[in-house]
């Protein structure tokens, strides 16, 4: 008896079924639209905190950019990847695909130079649209002075091995580090 005038409306054909699940469909929407569970307060809570440390991460960058900058230490840094950089092969034949600053960047490599990179023997510097390949200790000093430029540097908490469970039927199959698809 609740959607007796909707029966009739459509007895009478001034109404269609379609027409009445659209209603019904938006009444529904409509109702759940003014239920407040206390969510959106709760995501604006959490944005804040995110652009709260965002700012507060960028200002510790930026001082001490400012401080190794004015111990000349950037420009030192610069010199000396740019010098002791490996050179990237052209013949290279395997893509290394690394991200900076939410971009991908790929560099096609020999297999030699991507087991180094794999194994931290090498990292990876990008600075003004170039890539470098440098010894791993050299990437760590970029990574602690200008964060921003370290493209790829393999470090032990990055790459410790996860717990097996004991009933895991997959346990005895090891997934390569190096897999390419």
């Amino acid at each position: 008896m609740a959607n007796a005038l909707q029966e009739q409306l459509l007895k009478a054909g001034l109404a269609s079924k379609q027409k009445a699940r659209d209603v019904k469909t938006q009444q529904r929407r409509q109702k759940k639209a003014k239920v407040d569970d206390g969510s959106a307060a709760l995501k604006q809570q959490i944005a804040d905190q995110k652009l709260a440390q965002a700012a507060k991460d960028k200002a510790l960058n930026e001082q001490r950019f400012a401080e190794a900058q004015a111990k000349g230490q950037v420009r030192s840094l610069i010199t000396e990847f740019t010098r002791t950089a490996l050179a990237i092969p052209s013949h290279g034949e395997v893509k290394f695909n690394y991200t900076l600053a939410n971009k991908i960047y790929s560099l096609y490599l020999t297999e030699n130079i991507q087991q180094s990179l794999l194994r931290g023997q090498l990292g990876i510097i990008r600075y003004e649209d170039s890539s470098y390949l440098v010894p791993h200790k050299l990437a760590e000093r970029v990574q602690l002075l200008v964060p921003e430029w370290c493209g790829y540097l393999w470090t032990l908490e990055n790459n410790t091995q996860e717990i097996v469970e004991e009933d895991d039927p997959y346990a005895d199959y090891v997934i390569p580090d190096d897999l390419m698809w």
